[in-house]
């Protein structure tokens, strides 16, 4: 097969990828989107439910918010608890803004059928791919496809690929700056068909350990608590998870609990990981092919959103010879921001959970901590301007 053309090879066909892809196509610029899963398998993930208002704003851009609007819960708030101590963070007054509950699921739905309808080549089912001449005025993508292999020649390469992909692999070892700290524990999360127990979003710390009660929409709840790292998805059958989640909510919360069968139920380990730089070359890194936070405060999908935030106009500029002062700074650029996210992300995660060798003092430097966000409209102030996202 001949070689395809494009200017922009985007790896990874997630919501970032997608997003990307799309306010490039809309600039004028061609993309061509290679992504290892199928679509069903892409679109049966179940990820994040926060957007930022920034990612929310920047999804309104792209043309992909109409649904969101119709369907999205905007959320003005949450909660913050220690078993009696609960804490409404009240984000409209402290910052004039608020989040959005809508699913990754259907942000990457959405992006889809945008890219269906602007008709980008969107190819799945890729493997063994191979980045090449990223010192060259042009680069090549090889991949396997349906048994044959395949070239694509662009201008740039995009990874979007996800921690395991291979474009953070292919800058050289000895450019890489790779800092991770890895959490002993994980997150066990519970999918039902079940009304939420509260309106907005519960962190709750306890003395048997975190759990965060979250929602989809009015009829769909997703529910999440602490867990060792050895512990398997079948050691906890629907009875076991209600009843932890229960324990470790706070007594009126757990009080309007409605349980229900499981639909999806998985583990998440919890680490923080940065790559730097997220240039090299003609190729950049975008989300969790260079960073990952904790789930603790929602920053996992909105990070990604960011880097595309200020990638895509990047790009546009370079491809359409306005210059490359801004993918000559889009690494520091980005980065600047993502190590802001990675403290708050650590922050909330230290505050909430039980470690397994803390001792008194950690347990009662928890507690007060969240005493603190009770009695200090300050520090409420400055945890809510980073729930809801720094400015771009």
């Amino acid at each position: 097969m001949p070689p395809i053309r494009t200017q922009v090879a985007i790896i990874g066909g997630g919501p970032s990828g997608l997003l990307l892809s799309q306010l490039l196509n809309r600039a004028g610029v061609e993309t061509v989107i290679l992504e290892r899963a199928s679509r069903a398998h892409v679109l049966a993930r179940v990820r994040a439910g926060i957007l930022e208002w920034g990612s929310v704003e920047l999804l309104r851009q792209a043309g992909v918010g109409d649904r969101m609007a119709a369907q999205g819960i905007p959320h003005e708030g949450c909660y913050l608890a220690d078993e009696d101590l609960v804490i409404r963070m009240d984000f409209q007054a402290l910052t004039g803004r608020r989040v959005m509950v809508y699913g990754q699921t259907e942000v990457t739905a959405d992006l889809y059928a945008a890219q269906d309808a602007a008709g980008t080549t969107i190819l799945h089912q890729v493997s063994d791919v191979a980045i090449t001449d990223l010192d060259q005025p042009r680069s090549r993508v090889s991949f396997s496809q349906a048994g044959a292999r395949r070239e694509l020649i662009c201008h740039y390469v995009v990874g979007c690929d996800g921690f395991h992909g291979v474009s953070r692999q292919t800058i050289p070892a000895e450019i890489r700056r790779e800092v991770a700290r890895t959490y002993p524990f994980g997150w066990l999360g519970l999918l039902s068909e079940t009304p939420p127990v509260q309106e907005e979003l519960i962190y709750s710390s306890s003395r048997h350990g975190f759990a965060l009660a979250s929602m989809r929409n009015p009829a769909l709840s997703r529910y999440y608590v602490q867990v060792p790292l050895t512990d398997r998805v079948e050691d906890w059958p629907d009875h076991r998870f209600w009843d932890a989640l229960a324990r470790r909510l706070p007594a009126e919360a757990a009080a309007r609990l409605i349980t229900g069968p499981g639909i999806e139920k998985s583990i998440a380990p919890l680490r923080s990981f940065v790559s730097e730089p997220l240039r090299w070359g003609n190729l950049f890194l975008v989300g969790d092919a260079a960073h990952i936070v904790p789930p603790t405060g929602a920053k996992g999908l909105n990070l990604a959103i960011s880097d595309v935030f200020y990638l895509h106009s990047a790009l546009i500029d370079a491809v359409q010879g306005r210059g490359t002062a801004g993918i000559d700074e889009y690494s520091d650029r980005a980065l600047a921001r993502i190590w802001k996210a990675m403290r708050f992300s650590w922050q909330m995660t230290t505050m909430l959970h039980r470690f397994d060798d803390e001792d008194a003092f950690a347990a009662r430097m928890r507690r007060a901590a969240l005493a603190h966000l009770a009695q200090s409209e300050t520090a409420r102030r400055e945890l809510a301007e980073n729930y809801i996202g720094l400015p771009f």
